[in-house]
């Protein structure tokens, strides 16, 4: 395994790089850092060089002095993959790490051979979709603010999801402990940040013939899935699962389920 620090402009990001083979990295979500990974990495790394790291801002990476900006995560991650010497890679993001992988994509398209998208449509300006229901995603988000309020309420990360919690206890205490070592870091503030994001038109993908899997769990109360089915229709080769008994963190809660299903979709893209 090798460890470090890519210094950039204005924060420093840490990194870990394990296995070998094809170049495979992942892009964590807003409730994580690198560690998140952990069922991903020792599935993966006997076929793949799998590198994992901090967004910006995330324990162990610093962040600017104004906490981090989603704009500069396509940088970061470019600047990462040089970094690293990959001059092709697969990408898997999850929630946030859209932000870092779907501009990276649509900007380096050569240097991608597949793309997951596991429960996010990074920047794309998803609120706006013309659904053949037009309160389809104001209702979605009423109902899943509801959840999220009564899971906090309880104690529980809408993240990991009562599922989880009520199934695997130990699991959810983790996630939680992850997403607390970066305590520091203002992800209300981060949060708006993303929101205030999503304006790249959904057209974009049309252009992407980047092998793309758009995955999600049936009960996600962050990200509405139905997104993702709408979208991997709009691109020339993309595929979607769907994955049941699972919230927003599938690679997580679900590590079988995704890493097969992952898995399979780099055999034949990756």
């Amino acid at each position: 395994m090798q460890r470090g620090f890519l210094q950039r402009p204005d924060c420093r990001l840490y990194y870990e790089v394990t296995g070998q083979g094809p170049f495979l990295v992942f892009a964590h979500g807003l409730g994580g850092n690198h560690l998140s990974w952990w069922q991903q990495v020792p599935h993966f790394a006997a076929r793949y060089t799998c590198v994992t790291f901090s967004h910006r801002g995330f324990a162990p990476s610093s962040a600017p002095q104004d906490g981090p900006d989603p704009a500069a995560y396509p940088a970061d991650l470019t600047a990462l993959i040089d970094h690293v010497g990959a001059r092709e890679v697969c990408i898997v993001a999850q929630s946030m790490g859209g932000w870092s992988a779907l501009p990276f994509a649509l900007g380096a398209r050569p240097r991608v051979r597949a793309l997951v998208l596991a429960s996010t449509a990074g920047d794309i300006a998803w609120p706006r979709l013309p659904f053949d229901d037009p309160d389809r995603v104001a209702r979605w988000r009423r109902d899943s603010d509801a959840v999220a309020n009564a899971l906090f309420a309880r104690g529980l990360h809408p993240a990991a999801g009562e599922r989880m919690a009520r199934e695997q206890p130990a699991l959810a205490h983790l996630y939680r402990a992850i997403d607390a070592l970066s305590l520091h870091l203002d992800k209300l503030t981060l949060r708006s940040r993303l929101m205030a994001a999503l304006t790249r038109p959904a057209d974009a993908l049309r252009a992407l013939d980047v092998p793309t899997l758009w995955l999600t769990g049936a009960e996600d109360c962050v990200y509405p899935p139905f997104v993702s089915a709408a979208l991997a229709a709009m691109m020339p080769n993309a595929r979607l699962a769907c994955v049941k008994d699972a919230g927003h963190s599938v690679y997580f809660e679900r590590p079988d389920v995704f890493n097969r299903i992952v898995g399979e979709f780099l055999n034949e893209n990756g």
